[in-house]
């Protein structure tokens, strides 16, 4: 169940995404093969992802993904090359919202088809970008010195093939290299993690600010976001609650970022068996996107726990947000 907006909650059918992405769609498309009609509704499927429309993205991207595999195996030249780099940016978003809602497997094949689209795309920064949902999708299973490996490799695959000299490939570099900090810190390898986020740190420096290049959100704000993420994962709640104390949420632009941070300090707090402060920050991430709140699986746990533990003053509140999000004990 994730919600359409506070308060009211609607199913969101994600069966035509299943059969598309296990060959069992009965009718794929091999129609609207023009590049200039398919570049602007994938353009359109990331800005629903990063909006946390998830309702509407999943409604359009079974037909998308379709579309693109014809383009990808019918066009050729360099309309066969962008239309690649289309699919694999399309098939990274459809990897990233079911990582959102744990759904591994069918995350697995996005994940393996938006690699397959970017090496064929003949790009290196298309394929630095699917390196990173690659990274994510390793970690979210478990295989974390994998995912390590992974973010490690790709990073210095981007650097030796582009020299990370624009705002772009700095941006891709840079995002990878958060994301594989992330799995360090799951992994608990500290030095790891460190030396991973001091370099993105470095990259997002010399992008100067916050931008959204090749979808990545990437910049020094969004490089504090995953240090508070880093804290938490490592145990350091005091640590995280200092970091996002520091970072202005309202030059934090992309929604599908700013909840995660705020999901972040709820965690940080309920470590700290700070029980009320942990629900605030919940009910912010809920205000601020009630669809990413409610599709994952991850938030739902932090909510039971939360109902179970509240102190007296907040414990119908927060069962009845528990409820809310479909987060029943």
């Amino acid at each position: 169940m994730l919600p359409s907006a506070a308060g009211t909650s609607t199913t969101i059918g994600i069966e035509p995404l299943v059969l598309m992405l296990t060959g069992a769609d009965p009718a794929p498309s091999v129609s609207r093969l023009d590049l200039a009609d398919l570049a602007p509704s994938v353009a359109r499927a990331r800005t629903d992802y990063q909006a946390c429309r998830y309702a509407e993205l999943v409604s359009r991207l079974p037909g998308l993904l379709s579309q693109l595999d014809s383009a990808c195996r019918y066009l050729g030249g360099d309309d066969r090359l962008r239309a690649c780099v289309l699919s694999a940016d399309a098939y990274h978003v459809a990897a990233g919202f079911l990582l959102k809602i744990g759904d591994q497997g069918l995350a697995h094949v996005a994940t393996d088809r938006s690699m397959t689209a970017a090496l064929a795309s003949q790009d290196p920064l298309t394929v630095g970008t699917s390196s990173r949902i690659v990274t994510h999708t390793l970690m979210s299973s478990g295989h974390l010195t994998a995912a390590v490996t992974t973010a490690q490799n790709h990073a210095a695959r981007l650097d030796h093939e582009t020299g990370i000299k624009t705002p772009e490939s700095l941006s891709v570099y840079g995002s990878l290299l958060l994301r594989g900090a992330i799995a360090a810190a799951q992994h608990g390898q500290r030095s790891t993690t460190h030396e991973m986020l001091s370099e993105a740190a470095d990259a997002a420096r010399r992008v100067g600010k916050d931008a959204n290049l090749r979808g990545t959100a990437f910049g020094p704000v969004n490089t504090a976001m995953h240090q508070v993420n880093v804290a938490v994962t490592l145990g350091d709640a005091g640590t995280a609650i200092d970091l996002a104390r520091q970072i202005d949420l309202r030059a934090v632009t992309v929604t599908e970022r700013k909840a995660p941070l705020l999901i972040d300090v709820a965690r940080a707090f309920f470590q700290w068996g700070k029980y009320e402060q942990a629900h605030a920050a919940l009910r912010a991430a809920e205000d601020t996107a009630p669809q990413e709140v409610a599709a994952r699986p991850s938030v739902g746990t932090l909510a039971r726990n939360l109902a179970t533990l509240a102190p007296v003053s907040i414990r119908r509140e927060a069962e009845q947000f528990a409820s809310r999000i479909g987060a029943t004990r």
